[in-house]
């Protein structure tokens, strides 16, 4: 068995597979971990959230495509906090952030009280796979650490964030060609909480939505 140690944002999938994905913010790998079997440290694992930056050693057989990694030791060191909308409306800003034939995401910075405090994205379907959004960020195969670790258009790190797609996770079809992201700072106090009433998140919830990866 060969061991990995580094620094991983962690992402959930859904509570029908027990797997967590890790993505090593150093080497750019994602690692599949199994989610169970850890006996006195078993609660510690359950109580990682998407968004969850930790200090990890991971065991496994790097040839071994088929078979999960396991959590040898971690400890949790920063979180952003991820909530997720699905099927729902997109905002204003993100609606007039889009142009037809964009293929990489685009970006604006949000105000409160004349201070930028946020950062709406949005990112185009085309290089997700099966289009989905939602689904992708959960599973971190959206290419995001560096947003995590510093808003370009502000220069600090998000605290939060708000996921939002206008389809459900399972949509044959798309309404949009894209997805929306908007990251918050510390310094947002009002607008985040227009965001989470806007779209009924409950601070501290799992709202991750019900879906079936393997029918994607």
């Amino acid at each position: 068995m060969d061991e990995r140690t580094g620094v991983f944002r962690v992402y959930r999938v859904v509570d029908a597979v027990p797997h967590i994905n890790l993505f090593d913010t150093d080497a750019t790998r994602l690692y599949t971990v199994y989610q169970s079997g850890y006996g006195e440290r078993q609660p510690a694992v359950d109580d990682l959230r998407t968004g969850n930056l930790v200090e990890a050693t991971l065991g496994g057989d790097p040839d071994d495509s088929d078979e999960a990694w396991s959590l040898l030791s971690f400890e949790r060191l920063d979180r952003v906090t991820m909530d997720f909308a699905v099927d729902a409306e997109i905002p204003a800003v993100a609606a007039d952030l889009w142009e037809p034939g964009l293929e990489r995401p685009a970006s604006t910075v949000l105000e409160e009280d004349g201070e930028p405090v946020a950062e709406c994205f949005v990112q185009p379907r085309a290089p997700l796979p099966g289009g989905t959004f939602v689904p992708s960020v959960l599973t971190g195969l959206v290419p995001m650490e560096s947003l995590l670790t510093e808003l370009p258009g502000i220069g600090e790190p998000p605290t939060d964030a708000i996921f939002i797609d206008p389809d459900p996770p399972d949509a044959d079809s798309y309404s949009r060609p894209y997805g929306v992201a908007v990251l918050f700072t510390a310094g947002a106090d009002e607008l985040l909480t227009e965001f989470r009433e806007r779209y009924d998140l409950s601070a501290g919830a799992d709202n991750r939505p019900e879906y079936d990866p393997y029918g994607l």
